[in-house]
């Protein structure tokens, strides 16, 4: 008799439509950034509701890219969460700035507003508020302090495509900027991906006039202007840019993607509502779910083990039995590269999200009988470990 099939942390969503993309793009002569990124731009402004969208190389570029252009540098700080893959952290710290960590909510993994003004100070220049895992955060009362305090607020929606927030009754998806700018990722464990990249969304067109400039070293003209323009003509550089360029491959797979969402996000919701359905009522289990103004596109799906629950032990077992897991959502400040950043605030919260959270499979092509897999396994690790109540 043969073993169960792993079932992976996730897998991503792709078929022939890609294959034929990239292929139409080779056949095309033109690879690097050109047609394909700039339809790819307008059709992802177009699905955020935003006026502008710039593609670029990785979600990581893309913070950067934005915090540069905002003039963040040295001496000055943002207020983000430690609570976040450390890219966050890292584009902050690019520019010369230092991240000022502010502790989360255990409802949805994001930015506690409450706390957040304490965290400002002379030097705040911006609030880098973060989506985790596709669950909006309350971008609406963030929006509000960042007003209130005259700071920019840029909005890390690396993992929220697709997720949608309600303010004043009105549904509005998220690439629709609170602020200067959202930014998105597409690598694979996203739910659109192109292998790797990343897109910023804007209300501002000016703004995103500059950003394209930048993410070609500065460049005065495009590849494709140049191509096109029919007589010689020179690029200048007025300022010092980076390579953040898309490939016409990778938006070409994007845009293919994009055709998906609906589907995926159709899916993705209703295996959440099994894991939702199945978890119910497992004693001292944290089991997410939506709140009433929010519609996640569910990611990933992360629950919190009991604390009694050894992390590690938990992973290992669901592995032992072919489930792959993820540990919690790391914390920036626990690595060395930042432990010094996190002295004035008490991130207990973020802390304990990391050490007792389990990230479970979710992915379109998982089945209903996958989903009891994973059920089954957890639940065996929450019996095996259960403290002795005598």
């Amino acid at each position: 008799m043969s073993s169960p099939s792993s079932i992976p942390i996730a897998a991503p969503d792709m078929g022939e439509p890609e294959i034929e993309a990239v292929a139409r793009v080779i056949r095309s002569g033109w690879v690097t950034q050109g047609p394909e990124v700039s339809a790819f731009e307008s059709e992802f402004a177009l699905a955020c509701g935003s006026t502008s969208a710039v593609a670029v190389s990785s979600c990581t570029a893309a913070l950067h890219l934005v915090l540069h252009a905002l003039g963040i540098g040295p001496g000055d700080e943002v207020v983000t969460a430690s609570h976040s893959f450390i890219a966050t952290a890292n584009a902050i710290a690019y520019t010369g700035a230092t991240p000022v960590f502010v502790d989360i909510r255990l409802d949805d993994l994001n930015l506690d507003p409450d706390l957040l003004e304490a965290a400002i100070t002379p030097r705040t220049q911006a609030i880098l508020a973060v989506h985790q895992l596709g669950m909006p955060c309350r971008i609406a009362a963030i929006a509000d302090i960042a007003a209130r305090h005259g700071l920019h607020l840029v909005e890390d929606a690396a993992c929220a495509i697709g997720s949608e927030v309600n303010t004043a009754g009105i549904w509005r998806t998220i690439g629709q900027p609170f602020g200067i700018a959202a930014c998105f990722s597409f690598h694979p464990r996203k739910l659109l991906t192109t292998g790797d990249g990343g897109m910023i969304t804007t209300n501002d067109p000016a703004f995103a006039t500059r950003l394209r400039a930048l993410r070609q070293h500065g460049m005065s003209l495009t590849d494709r202007q140049r191509h096109m323009a029919g007589s010689v003509i020179f690029e200048s550089y007025d300022e010092i840019g980076f390579n953040y360029r898309m490939t016409d491959i990778q938006a070409a797979i994007g845009r293919e993607q994009l055709k998906r969402l609906p589907l995926m996000l159709q899916r993705r919701r209703g295996l959440a509502a099994l894991y939702q359905n199945r978890l119910a009522g497992i004693r001292g289990l944290g089991v997410p779910s939506d709140r009433r103004d929010t519609r996640t596109n569910w990611q990933s799906f992360h629950v919190l083990l009991p604390e009694h629950i050894d992390q590690h032990a938990a992973m290992s077992h669901l592995l032992a039995r072919g489930i792959a897991t993820r540990r919690g959502v790391m914390c920036a400040h626990l690595e060395p590269a930042y432990s010094r950043h996190h002295a004035r605030h008490n991130l207990q919260t973020s802390e304990r999200a990391r050490c007792h959270g389990m990230i479970l499979p979710l992915f379109p092509a998982m089945t209903e009988n996958d989903v009891d897999r994973v059920v089954s396994a957890l639940q065996e690790v929450l019996t095996i470990e259960e403290p002795d109540a005598r």
